[in-house]
């Protein structure tokens, strides 16, 4: 090995562990509380955003050794928009991470209390600003991982779509979407994701029947990316660290939001815009300080460290 070289990290969880070791990149940060206290919220060293769910069932704040089923509410969605926004805005952070409090429930969706006690008018504009919130964190030009460390179903589902990545702890809870059962249908976004990620007649299926799928079924389908096992602290070290691949100075992050930006808002194009846009794209890349350290890199035989620039 070249003097200074590092070695790159492998993108497999299953590699990263087997043939080199556990690699801590990064510890868990200290979280703090959005406005709300429905939303916690950190950094670690390394550049990774962590947004924790953490709400009761009637989607109050989390009160001493209380573990949540993390429903949401308006509140939680606007704590939700702070912390994407606050992760958007801060230059150090590479990737956004969420999850859920505790081992129970990633998020068992939105608060039928607070459904039960509200007006149609409010439940039509509280839709409304959580289709706008999980927009924004679809948007953001970030790689956004979510850890469902639980039961991710009905609007936790709709969340977990959002994401670019989805990673499920083994044997720790089902997803899907039951909202038939309430006489509804997902409308944060849950019948437009779902259809577009598992197919139309699949998506129909599931929601009509409002069955719930193991995680395992749930990889098959491609709605979930992988299942891994182990411990709750375990499980969320290894996403930390599967996470601390995508962070400077590993991943070109000028490239990553590009990818994403193509990936999301190309296939709703027509194909031939969508190759207009991917060239204008990597237009931009190449005159990007990381494309020339790439490219120099590659000639050099050396690894890249990229700066995000």
């Amino acid at each position: 090995m070249i003097e200074g070289e590092f070695l790159p990290l492998p993108f497999s969880r299953l590699i990263h562990i087997s043939t080199y070791g556990r690699q801590v990149m990064t510890s868990w940060p200290d979280l703090e509380p959005m406005p709300n206290r429905l939303v916690n919220y950190g950094v670690t060293d390394n550049g990774i955003a962590i947004i924790e769910l953490a709400s009761n069932s009637a989607g109050a704040p989390l009160e001493g050794d209380e573990v949540g089923p993390n429903t949401y509410t308006h509140e939680m969605m606007r704590d939700i928009d702070t912390a994407v926004v606050k992760a958007r805005f801060n230059d150090d952070v590479s990737v956004i991470l969420i999850t859920g409090n505790g081992h129970k429930f990633f998020s068992a969706g939105a608060s039928i209390q607070m459904l039960n006690s509200v007006t149609p008018g409010f439940k039509y504009n509280f839709c409304l600003h959580a289709n706008e919130t999980l927009s924004r964190l679809e948007q953001t030009p970030k790689l956004v991982i979510c850890a469902i460390n639980g039961h991710a179903v009905g609007g936790g589902l709709e969340i977990a779509m959002a994401c670019d990545i989805r990673i499920a702890r083994k044997d720790s809870g089902k997803c899907g979407l039951p909202e038939i059962n309430l006489g509804v249908l997902a409308g944060t976004g849950g019948t437009a994701r779902l259809s577009r990620i598992i197919g139309k007649s699949r998506a129909l299926e599931y929601m009509v029947s409002g069955e719930l799928m193991a995680f395992e079924k749930a990889k098959e389908m491609d709605l979930i990316n992988d299942v891994w096992d182990g411990s709750l602290d375990e499980f969320r070290q290894d996403v930390l660290d599967y996470a601390g691949q995508f962070t400077l100075p590993y991943k070109a992050t000028l490239a990553v939001g590009n990818i994403k930006r193509s990936v999301q808002s190309g296939p709703e194009m027509p194909f031939e815009y969508h190759l207009a846009l991917e060239r204008e794209l990597q237009a931009a890349l190449f005159n990007s300080d990381d494309a020339k350290e790439g490219i120099a890199a590659y000639v050099d035989r050396r690894t890249p460290r990229f700066e995000g620039k």
